[in-house]
C-alpha cells in the first residue's frame, strides 16, 4: 500500500502536523499515566483501522516498558483481567467517543461517571482531548492510506523537531 500523499512534505500540511503534535507536549506533561495514554490511543486507532497508529502506540507503548500482554488484549479488554478500573473506564471512553457515528448515543453516563470516579478534571481535560486527538490522526492517516509496519519508537518526535 502506498500513501496517497505526503503531508508532512507539502508546505501547508507540515505546518498542520507540527501543531496537532504541539498538541501531545501538552499531553505528555500531564498527570495522565503514559500507559493510560497509550492505550487510549492504541484502542481509538483500532476501532479507526488506522494501521500506522497502531503500529506507533503500539510501540511507544512497548518502548515505554508496558506488557505485551495488556497491548495483546487492548481489543478485548472487556474480557481480560489486566487492565484497571481507571484504565477500564478511560478504554470505555475512547471506545464510546470514536463510535459516536456508529448509531452510538454518546458517551453515556455511566462511563462518565467511571470517568469522573477515577480522574481529576485535569486529567479529564487531556482524556477527553486525546480522543478527539487521536481520532483526528486516525482519519488523516486513513484518508492518506497510510501504513502500519515501519514505525521506530521515537522517530515521531524526531520528524516534528
Amino acid at each position: 500500500m502506498e500513501p496517497r500523499f505526503d503531508l508532512m512534505g507539502n508546505q501547508v500540511g507540515a505546518k498542520i502536523s507540527k501543531h496537532l503534535a504541539g498538541v501531545n507536549v501538552l499531553f505528555q506533561q500531564s498527570t495522565l499515566p503514559k500507559a493510560t495514554r497509550e492505550l487510549v490511543m492504541l484502542r481509538a486507532s483500532q476501532i479507526n483501522g488506522c494501521g500506522v497508529c497502531v503500529d506507533f502506540h503500539t510501540k511507544e507503548a512497548a518502548a515505554a516498558g508496558e506488557e505485551a500482554v495488556r497491548l495483546h488484549l487492548v481489543a478485548a479488554w472487556r474480557d481480560s483481567t489486566v487492565f484497571t478500573e481507571a484504565e477500564r473506564a478511560a478504554l470505555a471512553l475512547a471506545e464510546e467517543g470514536t463510535r459516536i457515528a456508529d448509531a452510538h448515543p454518546g458517551v453515556s453516563d455511566e462511563t462518565w461517571a467511571r470517568v469522573r470516579e477515577h480522574y481529576d478534571d485535569d486529567e479529564i481535560a487531556v482524556l477527553v482531548a486525546l480522543v478527539g486527538m487521536i481520532n483526528t490522526a486516525n482519519r488523516l492517516n486513513v484518508i492518506l492510506r497510510n501504513p502500519g509496519g515501519s514505525y521506530e519508537p521515537g522517530m515521531f518526535a524526531r520528524m516534528t523537531s
